[in-house]
């Protein structure tokens, strides 16, 4: 396409012809405000914010298309004044029903109507008189504050779930389940990173875990995901990407939190348990392909459309479920602190976490490994409360058990689970560490990533893969060739965990690989980068656990699984 220059506002922007409006003035910074509009979804010009004024008259800018000498200006009074009519009789009801204007947390629509004039009149906009609907314990939908702009449902579609639809017309218009019994939610949460007014939302934990807080019985560990440090940035400006590892243990310690761990000592055990279990499955002719199961959204995937492989899914926990289940025991038992008064929260980018921490196949002598979780937007949105500035926090340290390899940080980028479990494989199988530590050609965005590495003198054939879509073409090779692959990666969201449905809005594939590439830039600086060197992770596996009975060892480090019906 041809390059050329509109002018938007007076000021004058370079673009390609044909493109969207909306996306040069974002690209150019140019302040046009927007619900519908996102770059990876269809152009609906649903929502009727984004006005602009062009030859006389008044269009939305994210489906008008940029020639060559255009003008255009979204500050004239007819502008103004349609845009504001429109804003109070979308979120006529928002701030009545909306949980984070109630809280007094950051709300984009409560902003957007506030930088604009707005005042929502009720009478405007009729309630829908329908039920809040709970996807699971993970998220849930909230008819009164739906604006009806079709990206949850676009984004649902996309990811091959299909789970979401917009019920009724009119005023009354908003977005409910569809009624289809073989259909059910996965709890990824993509719904909820890509609804801009808060109808779709992750079910909050934050009421609880500051009344945990100001427990003193209670001995509160934070613990946060790799993707976190790598993505928390943008909700105080910073640019996608931004690692601010140190500046959130900060954080935390100003939260009130009184033992500051990291996620990524868990992943460093997950891949110590799951590459044990994928040498085991090789040398002895086991059940191939092995599916990770570190997504709890690809786990209740797989239990509920395709329970005919949960033979093939590693037994392996989770990460935030390793690592706490070591804190109330291990760690617990070292200190003399009775786990019963230990409450773990971890800060994750991702909503099915809360699901997964609420199952009680996981438990631990009668204690849950994670007490409460917190997505990455109610971290940031509890920081903005305390007026904790992120960007201006000192880097501190975590406390004893925050060392982990870079292995861990790359969890978080689809690929990072099987690069990182395939490092300490390499090492089982042939008793030596890898020369090259990278796997490349199962890194980046694709939805499909398909790759033979040889490891030991063996060669494996192995796949990455990121929502169900892309998981139904797998699974399509693999009914015409069993034997096509040795080890799949599957994870429910674009991106893997650090495009997850907990992470600050707008999450696009562009801003994603940024927060990919931050991630990627902390293993390539670390000094220890191999999971079965991590000296508190071989102190955990060699001495406490290996010395525990069979069964106690499998409770601690092993999972099982079965066919979930709808809802469950």
């Amino acid at each position: 396409m041809e390059e050329i220059y509109i002018k938007i506002n007076g000021v004058d922007c370079k673009c390609k012809e044909g493109e969207s409006v909306l996306a040069v003035a974002l690209e150019h910074k140019i302040d046009i405000p927007h619900f519908c509009y996102h770059e990876d979804l269809p152009i609906d010009g649903a929502c009727r914010i984004c006005l602009v004024e062009h030859a006389g008259k008044v269009v939305t800018s994210c489906s008008l298309k940029a020639a060559k000498g255009m003008e255009v200006s979204s500050e004239t009074e007819q502008v103004k004044k349609y845009r504001k009519v429109n804003l109070e009789l979308l979120l006529s009801n928002h701030q009545e029903h909306c949980k984070n204007c109630q809280r007094g947390y950051a709300c984009n629509a409560r902003e957007v109507m506030e930088a604009y004039g707005a005042k929502p009149k009720q009478y405007l906009k009729p309630p829908t008189h329908c039920p809040q609907h709970k996807l699971g314990t993970a998220a849930e939908l909230d008819p009164e504050l739906c604006i009806g702009c079709n990206k949850c449902v676009e984004m649902c579609q996309k990811v091959g779930v299909g789970y979401l639809r917009l019920a009724e017309n009119g005023a009354h218009t908003h977005v409910a389940p569809v009624e289809d019994e073989n259909i059910d939610c996965i709890y990824c949460g993509q719904c909820t990173v890509h609804c801009p007014v808060g109808a779709a939302r992750e079910q909050s934990h934050l009421e609880q875990v500051i009344a945990a807080i100001e427990d003193p019985e209670k001995i509160v560990i934070a613990q946060m995901a790799p993707s976190i440090r790598c993505s928390i940035g943008e909700l105080f400006g910073a640019e996608p990407g931004s690692e601010l590892t140190g500046e959130c243990y900060s954080a935390l310690r100003t939260l009130g939190f009184d033992k500051i761990f990291d996620v990524n000592f868990g992943a460093d055990i997950t891949t110590w348990v799951e590459a044990e279990e994928l040498v085991h499955r090789i040398k002895n002719n086991g059940v191939l392909p092995l599916f990770t199961s570190c997504c709890p959204g690809w786990v209740k995937c797989a239990e509920f459309y395709y329970p005919h492989l949960l033979k093939h899914l590693t037994t392996s926990r989770s990460p935030q479920i390793h690592a706490g289940a070591a804190y109330k025991t291990w760690w617990a038992h070292k200190h003399g602190i009775d786990p019963h008064k230990i409450v773990v929260v971890s800060f994750m980018p991702c909503t099915s976490k809360k699901y997964e921490a609420q199952m009680g196949k996981l438990d631990v002598h009668g204690m849950k490994p994670v007490d409460f979780v917190l997505t990455t937007r109610e971290f940031g949105n509890w920081m903005k409360s305390k007026q904790v500035d992120l960007l201006k926090m000192e880097k501190t340290e975590a406390d004893e058990l925050g060392v982990y390899s870079g292995a861990a940080a790359i969890y978080g980028a689809s690929g990072g689970v099987m690069e990182s479990a395939l490092r300490t494989a390499a090492y089982m199988l042939e008793g030596k560490d890898l020369e090259r530590l990278e796997f490349e050609s199962v890194r980046g965005m694709e939805g499909v990533k398909k790759a033979e590495v040889e490891i030991a003198g063996k060669k494996l054939k192995v796949a990455v893969v990121a929502t169900k879509t892309n998981i139904d073409k797998i699974l399509g090779e693999l009914k015409s060739d069993p034997h096509a692959y040795h080890y799949i990666e599957v994870m429910a969201c674009p991106g893997g965990c650090i495009g997850g449905g907990g992470q600050p809005i707008p999450s696009t594939n562009r801003i994603v690989k940024k927060r990919i590439a931050g991630l990627y830039g902390i293993d390539n600086k670390a000094t220890l980068r191999l999971a079965h060197k991590n000296p508190q992770v071989r102190d955990f596996m060699t001495h406490y656990i290996a010395a525990l009975p069979k069964e106690e060892r499998s409770a601690l480090l092993h999972t099982t699984y079965r066919k979930r019906e709808r809802g469950e």
